[in-house]
């Protein structure tokens, strides 16, 4: 188990990436999951053009649009009252401007596209294997794992929100927001639901005091993604049993109609404490790189989790290609390259959550504003999507 030049410690959507990325500039991965199985738990995933574009690069955007929709635009709504507040057109303007197209995707489907496309590159996939720690020298790595000690010329931990590898550079810990998600994604045939067709090409999102909810068509229009995240006063409270769905019914208490009936279309025996961490500028150790959530954890607003680790891997393949084996080099510049523009998203993440969820006085002037925007002007998400 010696014989590669990458070991890459988890084996999600970020540590996929990261691996295929990795190959493609010409080095053997091996990928340790320590899970039985290389899947993903969840419902959609929203993959906007920062993350498409590397796609495309990688040959699979393809296959990640026949799995997925290309909606036609994203609308924002009021929960109160169910008014539209601003929307964006998701059409050949935003392409063309952003070389790349705004795709939502189940997100199964899309750890198996980058399953498979690892798998045809030659990529080792190892699973029940977990990583406990990275020993670092001189001109190799020893990365202590369940099934004994693997040696190879760098390590990169994909190890996700509650990273041990994170521990070598930093004694933080989850953020909890107080918010929680529930999750639905349901075949349109078995829900109780008359859905219009614009439901079946929107990104619609209903923002109201301390709650939102989120809807989408996943898999061509087969099944139909619901998020529902509110404030938990029992979190506040400090209480143990936090985020029930009692607290759900009574947090999205005075939506408007299209809000309760989505409600629905949820799972109730499941439900997700909404957690990022502190920005750190330093992920890199020589020979050891975090990426993904290991290294930059956000919450979900601006749907760039799955987008940035990404992008985190076709910066690693790149600097790696270039440095021509000079590892500690290679990841030197991807901390540079990556740490600031990370820790903007994840400042800017928490902010636009703050924007959403504002109540009084505070909603109607965010109101006024979504009201006045002019739907085609994508000027301040240049940062973002652009290229």
């Amino acid at each position: 188990m010696n014989d590669t030049d990458v070991i890459v410690a988890g084996g999600g959507i970020g540590g996929l990436a990261c691996a295929l990325a990795l190959t493609i500039a010409g080095q053997r991965v091996r990928v340790l999951e320590r899970s039985a199985e290389f899947a993903e738990v969840g419902a959609g995933l929203q993959m906007a053009p920062n993350a498409t574009r590397i796609l495309r690069q990688w040959g699979l955007l393809g296959k990640v649009t026949d799995a997925g929709v290309m909606p036609r635009r994203l609308v924002f709504r009021d929960a109160p009252d169910g008014s539209i507040l601003t929307s964006a057109p998701l059409d050949e303007r935003f392409i063309t401007r952003y070389q790349a197209p705004y795709v939502v995707i189940h997100r199964s489907d899309l750890l198996t596209i980058l399953f498979e496309a690892c798998q045809d590159a030659g990529v080792e996939l190892i699973p029940s294997c977990t990583v406990t720690d990275v020993a670092i020298h001189q001109d190799h790595v020893t990365v202590a794992t369940s099934r004994g000690d693997q040696r190879a010329a760098a390590a990169i931990g994909a190890d996700g929100l509650r990273s041990t590898l994170r521990r070598r550079f930093s004694d933080d810990e989850p953020v909890c927001s107080g918010y929680t998600a529930y999750r639905g994604a349901f075949p349109v045939a078995e829900l109780d639901l008359q859905l219009e067709s614009s439901q079946l090409e929107e990104v619609v999102v209903y923002i109201g005091p301390g709650r939102h909810l989120v809807q989408y068509p996943l898999r061509r229009g087969e099944i139909f993604n619901t998020v529902a995240v509110f404030a938990s006063p029992g979190f506040a409270r400090g209480e143990q049993d936090w985020g029930n769905p009692e607290e759900l019914e009574q947090a999205f208490r005075g939506s408007c109609d299209a809000v309760t009936r989505g409600l629905k279309s949820l799972w109730r025996d499941r439900w997700w404490p909404m957690f990022d961490r502190v920005p750190i500028d330093r992920w890199v150790d020589r020979r050891l790189a975090l990426t993904g959530d290991a290294a930059h954890p956000m919450l979900q607003y601006l749907a760039q989790g799955a987008c940035q680790a990404i992008e985190d891997a076709h910066c690693l393949g790149t600097v790696v290609e270039k440095a021509r084996g000079n590892w500690p080099d290679a990841l030197e510049n991807y901390n540079q390259a990556r740490s600031g523009p990370t820790a903007r998203v994840q400042r800017a993440a928490r902010l636009w959550g703050d924007i959403w969820h504002v109540d009084g006085v505070s909603r109607l002037m965010r109101n006024e504003l979504f009201r006045a925007r002019e739907p085609a002007d994508f000027s301040r998400a240049d940062w973002l999507y652009g290229a």
